[in-house]
């Protein structure tokens, strides 16, 4: 599947280097440690030219960088790693994103969480709401995400390293437009006392 079509070029890489679940699992596999793309293609199973194509894809869209070089039978192999420290700000400028592209990177997402549950553990732990809290507590707790993914991203180490754990984490927060009343609903109003 091509990630560009004609006359759309560097807009659809951009927006379609996120939206597919090998990509988002070569992220959090860089983020630990720089890889080549032959040892993404052993970890992850993958073809050699697989890996090779989806790393150029996350690079090109800034998503990875490159980490340092190694000689390689004569040659040369790049090792790209993800650069959590930016806190989800592109090495690249990114191209204004719309709510079809963030759709995408949802799909594939979830494509990818699905995966995961498969091996996840009874100690599964997950929590949905669509709700309205104060401002203040909306803020705390966006904090206290924040710090959670900070620090596990911070601490995450080389695949099967020696005292570790395997573990997923993904979180989605976000303040929504209230909903506006149909014609045929009235609007909610308290009534008197």
């Amino acid at each position: 599947m091509a990630d560009t079509q004609p006359g759309q070029g560097e807009k659809i890489g951009e927006m379609r280097a996120l939206a597919h679940p090998v990509r988002l699992r070569m992220l959090s596999l860089l983020t630990g440690t720089a890889m080549s793309a032959a040892e993404v293609a052993r970890e992850l199973d993958l073809t050699h030219a697989n890996a090779s194509y989806h790393l150029r894809v996350l690079a090109d869209a800034g998503e990875l960088v490159v980490d340092g070089e190694e000689k390689v039978r004569g040659g040369l192999a790049k090792r790209y790693r993800y650069p959590h420290e930016h806190e989800g700000r592109h090495v690249a400028p990114p191209t204004e994103r719309n709510r079809d592209d963030e759709a995408l990177h949802l799909r594939a997402t979830f494509t990818e969480l699905e995966r995961r549950m498969t091996t996840s553990t009874p100690r599964t732990w997950m929590s949905d709401l669509e709700g309205w809290v104060d401002p203040e507590v909306w803020e705390q707790a966006r904090e206290h995400m924040y710090a959670a993914s900070r620090l596990l991203h911070d601490a995450n180490r080389p695949p099967r390293s020696e005292g570790t754990v395997h573990v997923s984490f993904t979180a989605f927060a976000f303040a929504m437009q209230p909903p506006t009343p149909s014609p045929e609903e009235p609007e909610h109003t308290e009534e008197p006392r």
